[in-house]
């Protein structure tokens, strides 16, 4: 529902031209890919307090694509965080449990995407290949 409002918002208002629809559309590919490869990493790597450095770094990533990576990242990044919520309130109820991590992650996430550093939120011992 969100690829489509979002195309449509593009192409009207906008005014993006069919050479800009696939530019956007291969950006927005290629920043899907890059939150991917993010989170296949966090998942691989398994370290303590890393998950802020993978949000930032999967955003930086695929904001650097373009307009469409950008959009990519932020969709993808919303919808991971609202899937959370709606689970931890099947989990725990309506405790508030995962709300100021979630505002974390955001907050790394809107970092990333803003072209700054995701190394701020690196843990120190991570391994240099992530």
């Amino acid at each position: 529902m969100k690829l489509s409002i979002g195309i449509i918002f593009c192409s009207l208002v906008l005014g993006v031209s069919s050479r800009g629809w696939f530019s956007f559309l291969k950006e927005a590919g290629q920043g899907a890919k890059d939150m991917w490869r993010a989170y296949s990493d966090m998942r691989e790597a398994n370290y303590k307090d890393s998950d802020k450095y993978f949000h930032a770094r999967g955003n930086y990533d695929a904001a650097q694509r373009g307009p469409g990576g950008a959009w990519a990242a932020k969709v993808i990044s919303d919808a991971r965080e609202g899937s959370q919520r709606v689970t931890d309130l099947f989990k725990f109820g309506d405790s508030g449990h995962g709300a100021a991590d979630s505002r974390a992650d955001q907050a790394a996430n809107e970092w990333g995407r803003s072209g700054k550093d995701p190394n701020h939120f690196r843990p120190a011992g991570l391994p240099d290949k992530y």
